[in-house]
């Protein structure tokens, strides 16, 4: 097919560059590829923007199979034929025109028809033993010549028509090179040719007066750079007036770089191009096509090497100078080993695996693969490697030849033929239908389907057989589709399975009808659909039900508006025996009424409230708005005077309520889209006349005025009012709609005032909104004033907290708009302090001008504490504020601070031992000052909590405030009790109870005697200064205690004597540890109370101190005697039983176990425990004696060895148990020297603890006696200060009878 015929690329940008600069850093790089455009014949894009979007179902790409792979047999058979029968030798090049020719190793050209005859054997063998194999082949453009080049060096030419030889060209090129590339140009009498050497030259065919010549002229010199690949530019029959085609282009490969000359009329370089940094083995390769770009028909190249291919347009302007504009690159992921065009938008690029890739150039997407492995693709390699005439070429490119295969793949008018070793096979584009064919030959109707619409839409790449009219391709193309449609129909069915569970078989049509449905839609076929489709699926009642369930979706997004009645009857019942009310009801709300039974579809609405449904069919089907409204509300409202409890569908239907009749009074149709123009005004009046009548239609004699309002304000009182304030902000102009406004407003005060059903929360609600009605700048309203302390009185109602934001908004907005001259200003304000309004209390301040009462608003509202710096500030910089006022604010605000500060001070002391933070001393006594002003009660606890002040200034500051208690502590600390007992007894005293807020004298009088028993100061007096600072203390508060008692002689205050005296006898008790007796009496007999008169006012008191001395001194002498009778006793006991001769059991050692009787003559002592053991004393020593400095100390060996094997630890004497007072050793012996080891008599050894016993008895008994006068140390060392201390005196020893 014509070129013109295809759709040009897309938008292609692209920069006229200057030829003669145009070298590889003028390319642009960055340059966009085109993107495709419509098809040239129809001449009008806009439909690209119209068209619709894939829906998933037919977005997926898919191309189906692209390539026809055919293996021409005849061709095949005849090859191998030629070389059994004539010795053709195998296959080396391949050329395609008309006709195909191919060259074989033994110089033969086989030339084939199209029917593949053999029509023509070029040469012979001896012709090939001279030249060499075949190595490359060219046909003219009209198929009448042949060129045939040799690997030898050798090009013939031959005539097509007859065979003949026409020429034998042995001088074009250096001898010693084979040829790689000969090739027409489409001048007949012109072509090149590309030797082994890396040169180019140009071939001028010529024939005078008979006479064939041939000229040469070298167009690129090996010596620069071996060329590898060239490739003419060839136009078609419709391209010959091209204005490109006059210069004749060629384009070179070399191993660095393309280049781009003209033959004619000269020759000049267009263009030059560097590959970059490339792989040295890959294959350079060139391709030229005339593609179709922004309605002009131009060549462009496209050239590779490696895995990069790049484009490159060629344009020539108006004013005849060629330009080279770099397109966008390609990139795949493999070497490439030929590049080949099928078509102006389509590329088949072989990579070195022999994978064949199909690509589309503008929107570089892989369309498929091909494994060409069994084609056993012929290579090259030997001509490049010049092997037939030596081998003299370069390494380069004999690496680069190693996978050319140059001669191997030709194409020719959309065909592609790879020459095999074998075989020869021929690949073309399979056009649109036979694409599809093979997909459902395959039973792939799914992507028959999605290639089928991309065919449709215009979108499909590689396309064959579609290009003409846009209108004429869809109509064959959905015609197809509908074919295809009615087989996966039949399919569907054919392929259900027959046995299983349900949910198998409805899985099984889940994935194919929605298929069918969609592209039924896509191809706007609802005819096929509720038709042919539907009649073949109902068959199948599980097919039906997911069809019809199917068909929800597509209604719910409007691409289905209209059913038709068999369709609709059976999605009804399909949806109501399921239960599937919900989505019944979804899909009448987005469907044409026409289509349905409205009597029908009304009944199953009431059936199953669906009102949204019922609403709809009222409204679209019968233009009735009001007859909604009536039945909803009459569900509602009860008759008798009151309302039930609302059910769950009740609820349901009054919201829906209320929702439509604000759609209805703004304009919107429910419960979407909006209602006709002509008929909003009309639906308007007829919802505001429903409002206000006075009566329903059926009103028995009961039945209250303004029903429907009734009904409304009692299901819910706050909704209701915002749809009339929603409706009311849409009435500006409209005078009708105002009398609408006024009369409601009426209604409403009427039917809420006048009536006792509503709840005082409901009739808040509508003073909030007539609130808000009045504020408003635009105000029509009228209503009665009186009404206006109601609203106040609501409004500020202290015991609501119920949205207080919005209560307070309220009243500010009735206030700024003038309503406050309808207040009393008083009133007004004590009622907003009540309710916390303080922005209502800020406004009234405002008016006042206090504006340090505005100062605390802010401060106690805690929603704009915050903003109490911002007004600060304002006050005192901004003009337009006296003075005075500017003074009283900043006041304030300094009095404030100060608290804060004292706040902020409390709580870093509570939060102390968390934080760190060090606050110097001064802080802390700022903190005093401020507490001494603030809060007295807090100064003890903060005095007690705190060590950071400073004494001095502490007392100062306490002092200055008069708190006597907190200067008293202060006093204590500092050591001065006798200065706190004075401030203390100075300022309180001890007086009669004659005044109730005084504190009890038994709290007083505690109070004192805690301070007068204080210690006195380690730094203080000693000896008589003691005395002296004792009786300081407590001859003033006995002197406090007895002097009330000089005015209390009357008979009525006996009682208040009496406990005066109680008290003093305390004071006396307590001062008698401290103060002498003598001292004590000497100061009682001085008082004037005690002194003057008999002695018997005194005698109690006298008596109790004489018989507590007489106590004291009697204990102590019965302890005493007691203590040294106890003593004796034990002593007396001891020295009798440690006196007692020891009798020994045995009268051998019971270590050596000799007889100390024959050992006479030694001057050994033995020694004799109390157990009746007898030891050496040498043994015993070697065995249990250790030296302790100058004692030692001696135990027997055989009790301590049986008390260890019995569990006694180690070392234990036998003195030391307890309970074995039979073991226990008296054989202690007397200090000694510690040089000497001879051991004290035996009548001695015993005396050590005795004496040990007396002389720490003796000590501790002068202790006593010096604690009698003098009380001991707190700490001691002796044993009798232990606690735990006990007399354990040894009984005597037992005496064996």
């Amino acid at each position: 097919e014509s070129i013109l015929n295809e759709p040009e690329d897309e938008d292609e940008a692209f920069v006229l560059e200057d030829t003669c600069l145009l070298g590889a850093e003028n390319i642009d790089a960055h340059s966009c590829e085109t993107l495709s455009l419509g098809s040239s014949d129809s001449g009008d894009r806009s439909h690209h923007k119209r068209r619709r979007p894939l829906e998933p179902a037919a977005a997926a790409a898919v191309h189906g199979s692209v390539l026809r792979h055919n293996v021409l047999k005849g061709i095949s058979a005849q090859m191998a034929s030629a070389a059994d029968k004539v010795d053709a030798g195998l296959p080396t090049a391949l050329t395609v025109s008309s006709v195909i020719a191919v060259g074989t190793s033994h110089g033969l050209a086989l030339v084939f028809d199209t029917n593949q005859a053999l029509r023509l054997c070029l040469g012979s063998v001896a012709e090939g033993v001279e030249y060499g194999a075949v190595s490359a082949l060219s046909i003219n453009h009209d198929c009448t010549r042949l060129l045939c080049g040799f690997a030898k060096g050798q090009i013939t030419m031959w005539d097509l028509a007859n065979g003949k030889l026409l020429r034998t060209i042995t001088d074009a090129h250096p001898p010693g090179t084979a040829i790689l590339h000969v090739k027409f140009t489409d001048d007949p009498t012109l072509a090149v040719c590309n030797d082994s050497g890396g040169s180019v030259f140009e071939l001028t065919f010529r024939r005078v007066m008979g006479l064939r010549s041939c000229d040469s002229r070298c167009l690129f010199s090996g010596s620069k750079g071996e060329v590898c690949c060239v490739e003419p530019l060839h136009a078609s029959t419709q391209l010959r007036d091209h204005p490109i085609t006059q210069h004749a282009l060629l384009a070179m490969a070399s191993l660095t770089k393309i280049l781009v000359i003209g033959l004619k009329p000269s020759l000049k370089v267009w263009m030059t191009f560097p590959y970059g940094k490339v792989d040295p083995a890959s294959v350079p390769q060139l391709a030229w096509q005339f593609v179709v770009a922004h309605k002009m028909v131009n060549p462009m190249l496209a050239f590779c090497r490696g895995d990069t291919v790049h484009f490159l347009l060629v344009k020539k302007d108006e004013s005849g100078v060629i330009h080279v504009i770099k397109q966008r690159q390609l990139h795949l992921n493999c070497d490439l080993i030929s590049l080949t065009w099928i078509n102006s938008r389509t590329l088949l690029l072989l990579d070195s695996s022999e994978r064949l890739h199909v690509l589309d150039r503008p929107s570089q997407e892989e369309l498929e693969t091909v494994d060409l492995s069994e084609v056993q693709l012929v290579y090259n390699s030997s001509h490049f490697k010049s092997l037939a005439t030596g081998g003299n070429v370069s390494q380069a490119l004999a690496l680069v030849g190693e996978k050319a295969c140059y001669q191997s793949v030709c194409c020719y008018s959309g065909q592609v033929v790879f020459l095999g070793t074998k075989s020869v096979h021929m690949m073309t584009l399979r056009n649109w239908r036979e694409r599809v064919e093979h997909l459902l030959k395959q039973e792939k109707f799914v992507e028959a389907l999605s290639l089928a619409w991309s065919f449709h839409e215009g979108t499909a790449k590689a396309v064959v057989g579609l290009y003409g009219d846009p209108a004429k391709r869809k109509s064959v193309v959905a015609d197809k589709m509908v074919e295809i449609l009615l087989l996966y129909a039949d399919r569907s069915l054919k392929k259900c399975p027959e046995q299983g569970r349900i949910q198998v078989m409805e899985q099984h049509f889940q994935d194919m009808v929605p298929i069918m449905v969609d592209y039924c839609l896509l191809l706007h076929r609802t005819d096929l659909l509720f038709g042919q489709i539907y009649s073949r699926l109902v068959e199948n009642s599980v097919a039906k039900g997911v069809f019809l369930e199917s068909l929800e979706p597509y209604i719910l997004s409007e691409r289905i508006g209209c059913l038709t009645a068999p369709i609709m009857r059976d999605l009804l019942s399909h949806f109501q025996e399921n239960g599937m009310m919900d989505s019944v009801e979804n899909c009448l709300v987005h469907m044409d009424i026409t289509s349905l039974d409205i009597q029908q579809v009304v009944q199953m609405c009431w059936e199953h409230q669906l009102y949204d449904a019922m609403i709809y069919v009222f409204n679209s089907g019968m233009n009735d708005y009001i007859s909604p409204m009536e039945v909803s509300s009459a569900c509602l409202y009860t008759v008798r005077g009151g309302f039930i409890t609302l059910e769950d569908e009740q609820v349901v239907m009054g919201n829906k309520l209320l929702v439509y009749i604000s759609c209805s009074l703004a304009g919107r149709a429910y419960p979407l889209g909006d209602i006709p123009e002509d008929l909003v005004p009309l639906v308007k009046n007829q919802v505001f006349e429903f409002l206000i009548r006075l009566h329903t239609p059926e009103a028995p004699e009961e039945e209250e005025v303004y029903p429907y309002i009734h009904t409304l304000l009692h299901f819910d009182t706050r909704e209701f009012l915002n749809v009339l304030a929603l409706t009311f902000e849409d009435f500006k102009n409209d005078k009708q709609a105002l009398e609408y406004q006024q009369r409601i407003v009426d209604i409403l005060l009427k039917v809420m005032v006048e009536t006792s059903d509503f709840t005082p929360s409901q009739v808040g609600c509508l003073f909030t909104f007539l609130a808000r009605q009045l504020a408003k700048p635009d105000n029509t309203l009228f209503v009665n004033r009186k009404l206006f302390d109601q609203v106040l009185e609501f409004l500020c109602s202290p015991d609501d907290d119920s949205r207080h934001t919005e209560r307070q908004q309220v009243l500010l907005e009735l206030l700024q708009v003038g309503g406050v001259i309808q207040f009393d200003e008083g009133r007004l304000l004590s009622l907003a302090e009540k309710a916390e309004f303080y922005q209502i209390c800020e406004f009234v301040y405002e008016k006042k001008h206090l504006y340090d009462k505005i100062f605390f608003c802010y401060l106690k509202d805690p929603m704009r504490r915050e903003e109490i710096f911002n007004y600060v500030h304002n006050m005192l910089s901004m003009p337009g504020y006296r003075p005075q006022e500017r003074h009283s604010v900043r006041e304030k605000a300094l009095e404030h601070i100060q608290c804060s500060l004292l706040m902020f001070l409390l709580i870093i002391e509570a939060t102390r031992p968390q934080v760190s933070l060090r606050l110097g001393p001064g802080v802390h006594e700022c903190h005093v000052d401020l507490l001494c002003r603030f809060s007295p009660q807090k100064v003890i606890d903060f005095l007690k909590a705190s060590k950071d002040y400073r004494l001095e200034e502490a007392v100062q500051i306490t002092r200055q405030h008069a708190l006597h208690a907190a200067t008293a502590y202060l006093l204590e600390r500092k050591g001065d009790v006798l200065g706190a007992f004075q401030v203390l007894l100075q300022v309180r005293g001890i007086k009669p109870p004659t005044c109730r807020t005084e504190k009890p004298l038994t709290e007083l009088l505690g109070e004192f005697l805690s301070l007068s028993c204080s210690p006195p100061d380690v730094a203080g007096p000693a000896g008589c200064a003691v005395c002296s600072f004792l009786q300081a203390l407590w001859f003033p508060l006995l002197e406090a205690m007895m002097s009330p008692q000089k005015l209390l002689r009357s008979t009525s205050s006996h009682h208040i004597s009496t406990a005066l005296k109680e008290l003093t006898m305390q004071v006396l008790n307590s001062m008698s540890s401290f103060i002498s007796l003598p001292a004590i009496v000497q100061r009682i007999l001085q008082d004037p109370v005690y002194g003057k008169g008999k002695l018997a006012e005194i005698q109690g008191l006298i008596l109790g101190m004489l018989e507590t001395f007489t106590y004291e001194q009697t204990l102590l002498e019965t302890t005493t005697n007691l203590l040294n009778q106890d003593l004796h006793w034990s002593l007396s006991h001891l020295r009798s039983a440690v006196s007692r001769a020891l009798h020994p059991r045995f009268d051998h050692c019971n270590i050596c176990l000799q007889q100390y009787k024959r050992r006479q003559e030694g001057a050994d002592e033995i020694v004799v425990f109390s157990c009746g053991h007898l030891y050496h004393c040498q043994c015993l020593q070697s065995k249990c004696c250790t030296q302790l400095e100058w004692t030692l100390a001696w135990s027997c060996y055989k009790c301590t060895s049986s008390q260890g094997r019995r569990g006694a630890g180690p070392g234990r004497a036998c003195d030391e148990e307890p309970g074995r007072g039979r073991s226990s050793s008296l054989a202690n012996p007397s200090k000694a020297p510690p040089h000497t080891h001879t051991p004290l008599p035996t009548h001695l050894c015993a005396a050590v603890f005795q004496l040990t016993i007396l002389a720490e008895l003796s000590r501790s008994h002068g202790n006593e006696k010096a604690g009698q006068l003098h009380p001991a140390p707190a700490r001691s060392t002796s044993i009798f200060h232990s606690e735990n201390f006990q007399l354990r005196l040894s009984p005597p020893p037992l005496v064996e009878e």
